[in-house]
């Protein structure tokens, strides 16, 4: 079972600079994330998203994960995707996908302007080694399961 888990920040460049170090523990195999995202908010409330994705594990349908996650989350378009009958469909397929609705509220009211979270999708951690390598960064920790039966549905539906 993965997980999604969403850390905030109080500033716009923390959960920047929090990726790097998780990029960091990737390389040492402390954390096995599928995908990772930055979203800050700036004071005028306008999103910036940045992404990385494993680089076996289809970099084009985790894309479309956040750009769905943060669209339904946020109400705002991703890399200029047109929410037409196709994508507005997937909207729905990830809104019913199992992502806690407390979840989704609790992200929503952390992020705002001024703000950044860093979000992972993980499969594995060793979670003492990486709470030391992130503690430094402080942030407020949420996190909602993905089941095998969530991920499925979801690829499926990114996958058409």
């Amino acid at each position: 079972m993965a997980e999604l888990i969403a850390i905030g920040y109080p500033d716009e460049t923390t959960a920047a600079e929090a990726e790097r170090e998780v990029q960091r523990l990737r390389g040492d195999l402390v954390i096995q994330a599928d995908a990772v995202a930055v979203i800050s908010r700036d004071r005028e409330g306008k999103f910036h998203v940045s992404t990385s994705h494993h680089a076996v594990g289809g970099g084009t349908m985790w894309g479309m994960f956040w750009g769905l996650l943060f669209g339904m989350l946020f109400f705002v378009p991703f890399f200029g995707m047109a929410l037409g009958a196709g994508m507005g469909a997937l909207m729905g397929r990830i809104e019913n996908s199992g992502i806690d609705k407390g979840f989704q509220r609790q992200v929503r009211d952390m992020l705002q302007p001024g703000t950044s979270a860093l979000f992972m999708v993980i499969e594995k951690v060793t979670p003492d080694k990486a709470v030391a390598a992130l503690s430094g960064f402080g942030g407020t920790v949420l996190k909602s399961s993905l089941s095998a039966d969530t991920e499925k549905k979801l690829q499926e539906a990114l996958h058409g």
